[in-house]
């Protein structure tokens, strides 16, 4: 094995020889470094992106993929973030977490999942065959908000379930709120079954030790990261981290590779392997960075009246988040009488600012390394103009949102069985005491509210309901405006 060099970008050197060498390719892609792309597409994008559209084998390296370039990348990643093996993807987390999931666990084996998971888990589920005990996230009933479940709960779990064959955990969530890690870890080596943690949101966190603590450091076995959310990486450009023995490297790769594609993208790998580099080199850097902005995006912001932007004591303590990322920023608008929902859209139709996420009383200021003080003050100039235009977002459409004891409900068989099984669509108004057979997903953050299999019951079809009603996307129904949805033939 060749030694280490972060100084060196294996995929992006092989594509800028690729460059220099001028190769004729007759194979595909098909628009043959832009030659054959539509004008319009070549003027939007740039030629740039065509001509670095290559083919991972035959193309970037040789095809037998002599160069190993793939893999010096890979092995590089794994040692800037402490892991024994890194495997690049280009589907997303979305297909890594199917992945980790199918190579922990077998069709119709047990596996300790948090209820919070996202909706890649539970089409993961689906697809497996997966037979999903459910561990109960830690709610916050004053603000309606899950955080991760303690270890506690996974572990009063695995008594419950002693042949689970491992636990799935999501931390960081999407609000920022983080998972006692080491704690879950020794909770699931303690039964000799691995963790894997679900960190599609935590990129950024081996490169500064004031950001909470990042999976394989804290002994998790397996972490999917997406380098695209909190990284530099372009959208689909994911990673899954390895260590120990608990899961074999091997088995995983396969898995992997079964449900991958087999023309991954050049331009998402590149840019994967850009990033590890820039954060060896310069993550604490950046990072520092990060965090003072932040920290003063969000006193700026709480000194704004009417929003309060939730921190680590709003978030963390007994009974709630085990730490917080700051970089998030969720704002609090309940003191202005609207939804995030009808805030989120007032901001982008007046100030041209999308923002992370929505839901009933929040939106969420993702904030990164790329972010400056002339990327803040746009915010913060709009953040204002939306208190003073308040009496315009007054009175929106009421969501009734569960108690957590409501929030619940039963899983009477299988994601899988219920959803390739004999269904019907019914009238949501008629759907209390039917079994889901699809997913009902607010988005973001894209955790399903209803899955297949579980008994749907009058308060979350009423959620549901309001939620629509007051601006709350569902993307995932067969019905999109939610009249009707999809149940088992009883």
């Amino acid at each position: 094995m060749e030694p280490i060099d972060h100084t060196t970008a294996p995929v992006l050197e092989a594509l800028d020889a690729y460059h220099a060498r001028g190769r004729l390719a007759y194979t595909p892609p098909g628009h043959k470094q832009a030659r054959g792309a539509d004008p319009q597409a070549r003027r939007v994008l740039g030629d740039a992106v065509f001509r670095s559209d290559v083919l991972a084998v035959n193309g970037l390296d040789d095809r037998r993929a002599t160069g190993q370039v793939l893999r010096r990348a890979e092995r590089l990643m794994a040692d800037a973030v402490h892991a024994d093996h890194t495997f690049f993807t280009t589907c997303g987390s979305s297909l890594s977490v199917k992945a980790a999931m199918l190579t922990v666990a077998h069709p119709g084996d047990r596996l300790l999942v948090g209820r919070d998971a996202h909706k890649s888990v539970v089409a993961g589920l689906i697809l497996c065959g997966i037979d999903p005990v459910w561990v109960e996230p830690q709610w916050d009933a004053k603000r309606s908000l899950a955080h991760p479940p303690s270890p506690a709960a996974y572990a009063e779990a695995f008594e419950r379930h002693p042949d689970a064959r491992g636990a799935l955990v999501t931390s960081p969530t999407p609000y920022g709120s983080c998972a006692d890690l080491k704690a879950l870890a020794d909770v699931c080596h303690a039964r000799g079954v691995p963790l894997v943690v679900d960190e599609a949101w935590g990129a950024h966190l081996p490169f500064h030790e004031d950001l909470p603590s990042w999976a394989m450091d804290a002994g998790a076995d397996l972490c999917v990261t997406s380098i695209h959310k909190m990284g530099s990486g372009l959208e689909q450009g994911s990673v899954f981290h390895l260590q120990g023995d608990r899961i074999d490297a091997a088995e995983l790769s396969s898995r992997s590779d079964l449900l991958g594609t087999t023309s991954p993208s050049v331009l998402i790998y590149a840019g994967l392997d850009a990033w590890r580099r820039q954060m060896v080199l310069r993550g604490h850097e950046l990072m520092s960075g990060a965090l003072r902005l932040a920290a003063e995006a969000r006193e700026e912001i709480e000194r704004i009246p009417g929003l309060h932007v939730n921190d680590r004591a709003d978030f963390t303590g007994d009974g709630l988040a085990a730490d917080l990322d700051p970089l998030p920023t969720v704002i609090d608008l309940s003191d202005l009488g609207t939804t995030g929902y009808r805030a989120a859209d007032w901001l982008r139709e007046h100030h041209g600012l999308d923002m992370h996420l929505s839901d009933h009383r929040r939106i969420g200021a993702q904030l990164t390394h790329a972010d400056s003080r002339e990327t803040v003050e746009p915010l913060l100039e709009g953040l204002r103009d939306l208190v003073a235009h308040r009496a315009d977002l007054a009175d929106p459409p009421r969501v009734a949102v569960p108690s957590p004891a409501e929030l619940r409900m039963e899983q009477v068989c299988l994601p899988r069985d219920a959803y390739f099984g004999e269904v019907e669509s019914v009238p949501l108004a008629r759907a209390a005491g039917r079994v889901a057979a699809e997913m009902v997903t607010p988005y973001p953050p894209g955790i399903p509210a209803a899955l297949p299999g579980e008994r749907l019951t009058e308060p979350v079809l009423e959620y549901l309901r309001t939620g629509y009603e007051a601006g709350m996307y569902i993307p995932d129904t067969a019905d999109p405006e939610l009249r009707t949805v999809r149940v088992l033939k009883e």
